[in-house]
């Protein structure tokens, strides 16, 4: 606690400072003054929390200097020394609100009581204002949590009171990136506090163990926006973003709304397992993209992948070992079964795949870990992409060890790149280096393993593909031909006679004739 002196006299202000050990008494002198005016301007701009105040003093007496100052706002204690007993101005400054009013001589003993008697109250008062604030936090937080779980009964609250009158709020929930650490590494709410001036446009709680940040107004939510931005880039490491995971909300115009966003919040909880590799953000509208695709894991999913994972591994063939993961991931994060569904059926195509590549080829040593620890492992993975890595590079140690490259996979691999990239300008030279031959030497492959040239198999691919296309009415001849790699029109007719024996008109009214004879 601070005191400040003031009186007009040199040598009794002087001895004022040392008349009693102010430090022991909790007290620190922030400053003097020798006149009212002084003392005034000064009481004002340090806010001591005691005033020592001689009561005659040029410019303005010390009466005046306790009116003034209450009146500007200063509610600290005073305790008023005058040279004289005068019962009317000890009576004058009491109602003024000075606590003790003394006489000169000043008495040791006297002076001492009257400042701990002061401090004493100031430590009540303060402790009372602690334990106001620490119920009226505590009420606040209880009515927040109410607002968030839909349970408060919205009509009834003192909105303005609780300073919760807004146009826009957000529920944003953060925790630590890495979940291996127990403790938060860096005070997202101190962050935002700090960047946030206006520090009544948020409030900060905990639900169920979850930091909860409820932003309101347009401010807040800008700075929030501009945060997103930056989370755009990756953070740099070691920087607080780097460390930080958050999950926000939709924003909401009513109060009676917040359960809608702190709703989207809890439910991307759960998503985080889908997150990617250093993705420190999840928003709501993660929740409408996964709403599009609704899947579920049925009985023979395992034993699907798992035999096209083999077949792969055996021919080696690595774009379509590769291309058949991503579409794993792709249906596990569209999916809505639940996480530890997910994570047994991934286990699960694991080991299948582990032991049919044993028994085909028992005689070939791979260095496999124990399914006991693959099965903890993959358990204490926190991320979709984590067990996608390691299935894809035990897969990719199993091709080595038994696959054989030979023309046939190579072959099959140039076919499949073709059928998934027909509507491209695909040409042999830019093809081979891809699979590293040379477009000699892999157009004679091509025409000794099958059969086929390479631009009459191409043509063959895309015009399969038009006579798929060629079944909706909607699409003209012109946008197929596109559709399906050409640019020319024309040629597109001389091919799909050639293919076919028929025009792509023709074609095309055969089969709705076929149709309509089968109604």
């Amino acid at each position: 606690m601070n005191v400040f002196i003031a009186d007009d006299e040199e040598i009794v202000l002087e001895g004022l400072k040392y008349i009693i050990d102010w430090n022991s008494l909790g007290f620190s002198i922030c400053g003097t003054a020798t006149n009212g005016m002084d003392a005034l301007n000064q009481i004002l701009a340090l806010q001591p929390d005691l005033v020592l105040l001689d009561i005659r003093m040029p410019k303005l007496n010390g009466i005046d200097v306790v009116e003034q100052a209450v009146s500007k706002g200063y509610n600290g204690k005073f305790i008023i020394l005058s040279g004289v007993a005068n019962f009317k101005m000890a009576q004058t400054a009491m109602r003024n609100g000075v606590d003790f009013y003394l006489t000169k001589p000043i008495d040791e003993d006297e002076l001492s009581k009257a400042v701990i008697s002061v401090r004493d109250e100031i430590n009540d008062k303060s402790n009372q204002e602690k334990i106001y604030k620490q119920y009226k936090s505590k009420a606040i937080n209880s009515i927040l949590l109410d607002i968030l779980h839909g349970t408060a009964d919205i009509d009834r609250l003192d909105i303005k009171g609780l300073n919760l009158d807004s146009n826009l709020y957000q529920v944003i929930a953060y925790e630590n990136y890495n979940q291996n650490y127990i403790y938060q590494t860096w005070d997202f709410e101190k962050m935002f506090r700090i960047a946030n001036e206006d520090q009544n446009s948020f409030f900060v709680l905990k639900s169920d163990m979850q930091n909860i940040l409820l932003l309101m107004g347009n401010s807040s939510l800008s700075k929030f926006q501009r945060l997103l931005k930056r989370y755009q880039e990756t953070p740099m490491k070691g920087s607080p973003l780097d460390s930080i995971f958050l999950a926000y909300g939709r924003v909401v115009s009513r109060l009676s709304d917040i359960p809608l966003s702190f709703h989207d919040v809890q439910s991307l909880g759960s998503r985080r397992f889908f997150c990617k590799n250093n993705q420190h953000i999840l928003g709501y509208q993660e929740l409408k993209e996964e709403m599009g695709k609704p899947t579920l894991i049925k009985k023979n999913t395992s034993f699907e992948y798992a035999r096209r994972f083999v077949k792969y591994i055996e021919s080696n063939n690595t774009m379509q070992l590769r291309d058949t993961l991503n579409e794993l991931s792709d249906f596990m994060y569209h999916t809505q079964s639940t996480i530890p569904e997910i994570r047994h059926t991934l286990i699960d195509i694991y080991i299948s795949v582990k032991q049919q590549i044993m028994q085909q080829f028992p005689n070939t040593e791979i260095p496999f870990p124990p399914n006991a620890t693959v099965i903890g492992m993959l358990e204490k993975k926190y991320y979709l992409y984590e067990i996608i890595d390691f299935m894809q590079e035990q897969f990719k140690l199993m091709m080595k060890s038994v696959g054989v490259s030979n023309g046939a996979n190579t072959l099959a691999d140039i076919q499949y790149y073709i059928k998934h990239n027909y509507m491209y300008d695909l040409k042999l030279e830019s093809i081979a280096p891809l699979f590293g031959y040379s477009s000699s030497y892999l157009g004679k492959l091509f025409s000794q393993k099958g059969g086929i040239n390479f631009n009459a198999y191409l043509d063959k691919v895309r015009i399969h593909e038009a006579k798929k296309l060629l079944k909706n009415p909607n699409l003209k001849v012109y946008e197929i031909a596109a559709k399906v790699g050409y640019k020319d029109v024309n040629y597109f007719y001389i091919k799909f006679r050639k293919n076919t024996g028929t025009s792509p008109a023709e074609y095309r009214q055969n089969n709705l004739s076929k149709e309509l004879s089968l109604l």
